[in-house]
């Protein structure tokens, strides 16, 4: 049975004021002081507000940029690109679909061996499900992402 992911107004009244500021009001988190900037563990990473899938660790790269890095979403239709003009720059923002949370931004500067695009986001519109929890918190079907990694 798939689920279901919308926009929770309850997560919503519960989260932080950085991450309301990120989600709700399209902010952006400080550089390197972001929970996930840093995370090395396995697992995948969620919307804050509707628990949908969006970035795995095993897509996760190091991009000197103080912010989590992922080459792509594990779930392509959750991620949405809209363009962005604010900050007197165009770039393309992206959020998540059904949770309609700011996320961050993609960009073209990543690695080219994964086809090239560094999608930057803030850690305050992530949640991270670690590996060993993935089943237990409903997400059990990417736990095959972790596999294919432990046979390479």
């Amino acid at each position: 049975m798939a689920r279901e992911y919308i926009k929770n107004p309850a997560a919503v009244n519960a989260l932080s004021p950085e991450q309301y500021h990120v989600t709700q009001e399209s902010g952006t988190e400080r550089p390197f002081t972001g929970e996930y900037w840093d995370n090395h563990e396995p697992g995948i990473y969620v919307d804050v507000v509707s628990g949908e899938p969006l970035f795995a660790s095993t897509d996760k790269f190091e991009s000197g940029s103080g912010w989590p890095s992922f080459t792509r979403p594990i779930e392509p239709a959750n991620v949405i690109s809209k363009r962005d003009f604010s900050h007197l720059m165009v770039r393309t923002e992206v959020r998540s679909a059904n949770g309609d949370s700011h996320l961050g931004h993609v960009f073209k500067d990543g690695p080219r061996e994964a086809g090239g695009l560094r999608y930057c986001i803030n850690s305050a519109s992530l949640k991270f499900i670690h590996l060993d929890d993935l089943e237990s918190q409903g997400y059990g079907e990417y736990t095959k992402l972790f596999k294919k990694e432990a046979q390479a």
